[in-house]
């Protein structure tokens, strides 16, 4: 039998699930929390953008290249996606199906190497981390493809 995986995601939690059966309920096998993808941006920076001057005497602010909150989505899908490629070279699963919120499920398609892209057999753009396994298990097929 072959082992499915069931990703749900955003950018601050992941939980992975299996199942018995095509049909049986989930079973969470894996949880990881990112506490900062949920803080606010002056929570993740330690400072207000500093000032620059000219020697004209105007100034203006300085802008950081990057979204605090995207850098840190970026780095949590960097990490979900190392775990999944960790846990496929171990043989831990054969086959992926993944939940996870619009924004990050297109980091998740950016960073996942072509061997894990070869495994997924459905993709949802939902965000349902928050929701028990019976009521994510209400947003999957009926059957769970090739278990």
């Amino acid at each position: 039998m072959k082992l499915t995986w069931i990703l749900v995601a955003d950018s601050s939690r992941a939980r992975i699930f299996t199942a018995d059966t095509p049909s049986s309920p989930l079973e969470e096998i894996e949880d990881f929390s990112h506490i900062e993808g949920r803080l606010r941006d002056s929570d993740i920076t330690s400072d207000l953008p500093g000032r620059i001057k000219s020697t004209a005497g105007g100034g203006h602010a300085f802008e950081q290249p990057t979204d605090p909150k995207q850098h840190e989505a970026d780095n949590f899908a960097h990490l979900v996606t190392q775990f999944l490629q960790d846990a496929h070279n171990a043989n831990r699963f054969d086959h992926l199906l993944i939940v996870a919120a619009p924004s990050f499920l297109g980091l998740l398609r950016n960073q996942l190497p072509e061997q894990i892209k070869q495994l997924i057999r459905f993709e949802l753009d939902k965000d349902l981390t928050k929701l028990s396994a019976a009521n994510i298990r209400q947003h999957l097929p009926q059957f769970l493809p090739s278990l």
